[in-house]
């Protein structure tokens, strides 16, 4: 591991022992602005009958799959395609920037398919996509121009290609 990656491993164990430090961070943060309104659409069908995917940017992805690259300052602005049915038999988590311990030892936590596939079962749902997507949520500087006008663009045509009606992003 180079001193980056420990670095950076070191500073979120840290501010998860340390709330006071967590929340230093939090106050330096100055978020990308986004230019103009943020799109509403109202769902085209009752959630009974729609059909869900996650999208995350917790880093999850499955073993056999590349890494996210944690050597990069300003992260890795690629995704991940999951497969829903197979991805807890074979997951790993590649992001330094937050505590894995729960995580891993529940990966509902950052992704819910255990809940969502119940909802599923009781008919609130109507079903989940086979397919759903990972990015790795530290993306910055050059990288945000990437994730904007290529990467986000490719899952969400992927998304209308696999006919989902919902997403839900779930952070980590």
């Amino acid at each position: 591991m180079n001193l980056t990656r420990f670095k950076n491993r070191l500073l979120t164990r840290l501010a998860t022992v340390v709330p006071g430090l967590a929340q230093r961070f939090i106050d330096g943060y100055q978020p990308q602005e986004s230019a103009g309104e943020i799109p509403w659409v109202a769902p085209a069908k009752p959630l009974r009958q729609a059909k869900l995917a996650l999208v995350t940017t917790s880093g999850i992805h499955h073993q056999k799959q590349q890494p996210f690259d944690m050597n990069d300052s300003d992260g890795d602005p690629s995704f991940r395609a999951l497969n829903g049915e197979e991805l807890f038999d074979d997951f790993q988590i590649t992001h330094d920037y937050y505590d894995h311990t729960d995580a891993r030892k529940d990966p509902n936590i950052i992704f819910p398919l255990g809940p969502l596939g119940e909802l599923v079962r009781e008919g609130v749902l109507g079903s989940l996509a086979q397919t759903h997507y990972a990015f790795m949520g530290h993306i910055d500087g050059r990288h945000i121009t990437t994730l904007v006008e290529k990467t986000a663009r490719e899952v969400a045509a992927k998304l209308k290609t696999d006919q989902v009606d919902l997403v839900l992003l779930t952070p980590a």
